[in-house]
């Protein structure tokens, strides 16, 4: 069932103190909302987003037909996550490149662009930014709040920062903080972009450029971490896009020229979001991957961390999954069980990879749909 949603915008005129100690002066938050709230302002859930998703969660822009939120499978009407009950609200979180005040827009003091001088941010200060619209909605708890990868780690920040304004945390394909892996490969990517001749130090808007070339490497190096090894095989496997006449290897034998239907992809990937992604952008995202760590705080101990959190929990994780790995999702169930919290877990057996949490796999929808239903009371 296609429903038709807008964006719309909120400004705060209050400056935002951030983890770093900097300051964000006034702002704008970009966010759109789903369903009805209720009488008793007791049914909103609230979706945090991942990297490159923003605050159009369901549903179609009018006129728009093929503009779907990136999680239009999961919420709507009769969906998992059923807007007939729950008042859903998407938001874009600060320093995003899709409405809300980012890098790409003008310091209300200066009338500068940001640039790379927009302050470094944080999950928890994405959080903070997000308690502070649902108060200018008179939202004062939330039924649940819900995220996939990064915007699972939103869904537990939420948990210690705010841990009396949730009932219900659903975090789906995420992890307790990044491993040297994960940080290597946002490193990798963020290099790419930073070393591009059109970057110009982050002030590229300045220079009627776009760091292109390093924002197509950027997102091919991390779709290539979004999928598994069995997907990527079975997809394209070492197919070629044409094979050379006459030639017993079918190989054109290049260096440069694209040749396998692999390689092919990922430069589709990377075309695209250079198009639409800001690469400053990328780069605060990422970092803010990077240092998102509650356990950091108390000498590592997961445990200790979350003996604030006070609401449910659940919790999914994908078979393949090799960036956001199930071993992850069971440190944090492990940590809360021994704070004798509520838990429930899914691990789902999906081919898919990390991409599995943003898919239709009935397992994974029903999985949903169950815990809406049976835990989450509006």
């Amino acid at each position: 069932m296609t429903f038709f949603v807008k964006p719309q915008t909120l400004s705060f005129d209050s400056p935002l103190v951030l983890q770093s100690g900097a300051v964000m002066p006034p702002y704008s938050l970009t966010y759109e909302t789903y369903g009805t709230l209720n009488a008793e302002r007791s049914n909103a859930v609230l979706v945090c987003h991942a990297l490159n998703a923003s605050h159009h969660v369901a549903g179609c822009y009018e006129g728009q037909p093929n503009s779907a939120g990136w999680w239009d499978n999961m919420i709507g009407p009769g969906k998992s996550v059923d807007t007939n009950r729950f008042f859903v609200i998407g938001v874009n979180n600060l320093g995003s490149c899709f409405g809300s005040t980012g890098p790409m827009h003008a310091h209300p003091e200066t009338g500068r662009i940001y640039g790379a001088d927009f302050p470094v941010l944080t999950v928890e200060d994405w959080v903070n930014a997000q308690a502070r619209l649902l108060d200018a909605l008179g939202i004062q708890q939330l039924a649940a709040v819900l995220g996939g990868s990064l915007g699972g780690m939103q869904a537990l920040s939420w948990t210690l920062q705010y841990p009396d304004r949730v009932r219900h945390a659903v975090v789906v394909a995420s992890a307790p903080n990044l491993n040297a892996e994960n940080i290597a490969f946002n490193e990798v990517a963020r290099r790419a972009i930073v070393t591009d001749p059109d970057f110009h130090g982050g002030h590229f808007y300045e220079h009627n450029v776009v760091p292109k070339r390093g924002l197509r490497i950027a997102r091919m190096i991390g779709h290539i971490t979004y999928l598994s090894d069995d997907v990527m095989n079975t997809k394209f496997g070492r197919h070629l896009r044409q094979a050379a006449e006459g030639n017993a290897t079918g190989y054109q034998y290049t260096t440069q020229d694209i040749e396998f239907e692999i390689e092919s992809y990922l430069r589709y990937q990377g075309d695209k979001f250079s198009d639409y992604f800001d690469a400053n952008t990328y780069l605060l995202i990422t970092r803010a991957l990077d240092y998102f760590d509650p356990a950091r705080s108390y000498g590592g101990h997961l445990s200790t961390a979350f003996a604030r959190a006070q609401c449910q929990f659940m919790l999914v994780s994908f078979s393949t999954d090799w960036r956001f790995s199930p071993k992850r999702s069971r440190e944090i169930v492990q940590a809360l069980l021994s704070n004798r919290r509520t838990v429930s877990y899914a691990e789902i057996d999906a081919p898919h990879g990390h991409d599995a949490f943003l898919l239709d796999d009935p397992r994974y929808l029903d999985v949903m749909r169950s815990y809406f239903e049976k835990q989450v009371t509006a």
